[in-house]
């Protein structure tokens, strides 16, 4: 494709798509057809009326300004002379209004198209480009945003604006062949009920919270209206409630003219459960006519775990649900209220659960593209990727995603391109921290997200209370560590990173940490302008998430471990054996205490049901993840509307520890990808059984166990060509090589 084809409509059309179309005349002796493709913007195309392709919502969403996707149809099965090529075009992300600031014309004043057909004949090629030969249309859509919704109004009549020109500004896109997953349509859900609200509302409830769109099927009188809002979770008297969503308005609007339709959206996605009809021609709702339609990307899946305890259950279903509904071509926060960004911190504390769950490797592959096309020359790493308009902070366990999720990658995959792809960005990144302060070996400057969300902090507040000096030290030295681990494998020269690691981590002891723990109150070192609120409020060392990063990143001596652990239970007793853990903390919590030989303890910790707990979302009817423990109080009432997200799959991280910890599967650094595996299962009667699965390059790998009396009953497959080191919590080790295999050991 050239980057000087693209062409705009020609008049200003606001947020109203159009379609620019064109007829293809065809000589004898066609052998191939292939059409490229994209958009600033959101494009469909369509040959003869029908679409092409099975994805939806393209190009996705990248760093438009440093890398724009282009998609690759073969139509020659399905051109003829004089054929109809249409290309629908919409405003998407890159136009807006996007972002928490609902900025307009974020990377672009308009949308703009951008195609090339290839006609190979016997003879020779012809290739045809966009130009001012295409015409312009109106479309059915007459209004359409990420955030804002969808009008579909087939009253609205097709028109003319004109022939399409040319949009040259729209040159400066650099333009690669498609990267990451398609998004598609997935699962198609029935309605569960139909609801009538104390407050008088008709609801629908798919009993499912979700990221996608409702489709209708309804002819409908001329002129009929049906109107539609979207929520996530009803208010403690039942009503309808969307005040979360922010400036995000969702509002879909159908209008039929008397001809039988399949209405749905085309420019936009909602993140709901819960739909509210505002316009309903009729007293009775047909609620055949309504399906609700999960859009993510195609990503196959490949783990899976059920067990004996159906809240446990519940909540690895709805870790499930809250990765399809974020990973919708990148790793957003949340899919319902106006920002659905890219954050940084949520994926990699995810990203080893993710893995489980799906095969995110290409996924991935494209996402962090942009990470790489936008990382600073400094080396920094902004909070959301693609980071534009750059107004989030540059924070730890935010920017360590430059190096945790290549890391964790290869570990999964085995794949050392995706190390090779990654290695300088890796390097950058802890070169900036290196250099970002006064303290040569100390994270001391910055204002950091912190263990964002965690209970330990100011009542109601973002933060925790843990320093998030100690915490950007600690990310320093483990994004150094993961820097020496990836050079090696590479077989590069980390001399300078092995040296800079034992410095960082002498220099973390010195000032963190004293007589064997960390300082109970350590020095606020932000200073922000005036009127700005650091997120460090209380600044205290002696916290779980601190003594868990300790431990969990080698911070401290093994002989120091014994007593840092013992501090560790004891804040867990002290907050009536509850974990006050936020975004940073809780993704180690069950590791730290699991590699201690505290079973007992985690499964406390992971059948906890009052807040905060995994279990109190699922206790209160969750289907997803939330974003806050208590995103909804006991009492009913919600956290707060401004940032209160009920699919936010960050604390489905723990799923990692379902799989590699209480059903025991998990990687080899050695030989990554499973080629070797760990099998060391973690039986407790709670669950009564586990039932596990994962597939991989080699092959499917199983752990299932199950409670018969005063035996546990132990069945593992191991793929052929792969070995497997088993441990059993009697002892018992013994090497597998691929088979079934078969053990029973005495319930302790």
């Amino acid at each position: 494709m050239k980057e000087t084809n693209w062409i705009k409509a020609p008049i200003d059309t606001g947020a109203a798509p159009s379609c620019f179309c064109r007829r293809i005349p065809l000589r004898e002796g066609l052998l191939r057809a292939e059409l490229q493709v994209t958009a600033v913007g959101i494009f469909e195309a369509r040959l003869d009326g029908v679409k092409l392709g099975h994805d939806v919502l393209a190009p996705g969403y990248t760093a438009y300004d440093k890398r724009l996707q282009y998609y690759t149809y073969d139509v020659t099965s399905a051109i003829h002379n004089d054929s109809l090529l249409e290309i629908a075009a919409g405003t998407g992300w890159a136009i807006g209004p996007f972002t928490y600031n609902m900025v307009q014309g974020l990377y672009h004043p308009n949308y703009a198209v951008n195609a090339t057909l290839t006609l190979t004949y016997a003879d020779g090629t012809e290739v045809l480009h966009t130009d001012e030969s295409w015409q312009v249309y109106t479309s059915h859509v007459t209004f359409a945003g990420i955030y804002m919704g969808e009008t579909v109004d087939y009253t609205a009549p097709i028109k003319l604006l004109g022939n399409a020109a040319r949009d040259t500004a729209a040159a400066k896109f650099p333009l690669i062949p498609k990267e990451g997953e398609d998004v598609v349509e997935n699962e198609r859900i029935a309605p569960a009920s139909l609801l009538v609200t104390p407050a008088g509302e008709r609801v629908i409830d798919f009993g499912q919270n979700m990221t996608g769109y409702v489709e209708l099927r309804r002819c409908g009188k001329p002129g009929e209206r049906i109107r539609l809002s979207f929520g996530e979770v009803l208010d403690k008297d039942g009503n309808f409630y969307n005040a979360n969503y922010r400036g995000a308005l969702n509002d879909v609007l159908y209008v039929c003219d008397g001809t039988p339709r399949i209405f749905k959206p085309t420019f936009s996605f909602q993140g709901f459960r819960y739909v509210r009809l505002d316009e309903y021609p009729e007293d009775a709702v047909a609620l055949d006519e309504f399906r609700a339609i999960a859009v993510h990307s195609a990503l196959k899946r490949t783990g899976r775990f059920s067990c004996g305890n159906q809240k446990i259950n519940q909540l690895y279903h709805n870790t499930l649900w809250g990765q399809k509904s974020n990973y919708l071509d990148l790793p957003t926060d949340c899919p319902q209220r106006n920002e659905r960004l890219g954050w940084t911190g949520d994926a990699q504390v995810f990203c080893r659960t993710a893995a489980y769950n799906f095969d995110v490797k290409k996924f991935f592959k494209k996402w962090l593209g942009d990470m790489r096309a936008e990382q600073r020359d400094d080396g920094a790493i902004e909070g959301t990727v693609p980071s534009k308009p750059n107004k989030s902070r540059i924070s730890a366990a935010w920017g360590d995603a430059a190096t945790i999720i290549p890391w964790q990658l290869y570990l999964a995959y085995g794949d050392k391109t995706l190390l090779r792809e990654n290695f300088d960005m890796m390097k950058k990144w802890v070169d900036f921290i290196h250099g970002s302060g006064k303290e040569e070996f100390l994270w001391l400057e910055g204002n950091h997200y912190g263990d964002w969300l965690a209970m330990d902090g100011d009542t109601d507040s973002y933060a925790g209370a843990t320093s998030t000096d100690l915490i950007a030290t600690a990310f320093f030295a483990y994004s150094t560590e993961l820097v020496i681990k990836a050079g090696e494998v590479l077989g590069e020269d980390v001399t300078a990173y092995r040296s800079l690691y034992e410095s960082v981590v002498r220099a973390f002891r010195s000032y963190f940490m004293e007589n064997g723990y960390p300082r109970e109150q350590l020095p606020r070192t932000v200073v922000l302008p005036e009127g700005k609120t650091p997120t460090d409020v209380l600044c205290r060392g002696n916290t779980q998430t601190a003594l868990l990063l300790i431990l969990h990143f080698g911070l401290c001596t093994e002989a120091e471990r014994p007593k840092l652990l013992a501090r560790l239970y004891e804040l867990i007793a002290a907050f009536d054996g509850k974990m006050t853990t936020g975004f940073v903390g809780t993704p180690y919590l069950l590791h730290v205490l699991s590699d201690a030989g505290r079973l007992d303890l985690c499964y406390q910790l992971l059948l906890e049901e009052r807040n905060p707990s995994w279990l109190y979302s699922v206790t209160h009817g969750a289907t997803t993840m939330w974003e806050h423990w208590n995103s909804q109080k006991e009492d009913g009432s919600f956290w707060s509307t401004e940032m209160n997200s009920f699919n936010h799959y960050a604390y489905g991280a723990v799923c990692d520890w379902l799989y590699g910890v209480a059903a025991g599967i998990s990687p080899v650094e050695t030989a990554p990808g499973y080629k070797k595996i760990k099998l060391a299962p973690h039986p407790n009667r709670a669950l009564g059984f586990v039932n596990c699965s994962l597939e991989t390059a080699y092959g499917r790998i199983e752990s299932n166990w199950y409670y018969k009396g005063e035996e546990i009953y132990y069945e593992f497959t191991v793929p052929a060509g792969c070995e497997a080191t088993l441990t059993l919590p009697n002892g018992y080790t013994e090497t597998l090589q691929g088979g079934s295999y078969h053990f029973t050991t005495t319930a302790v």
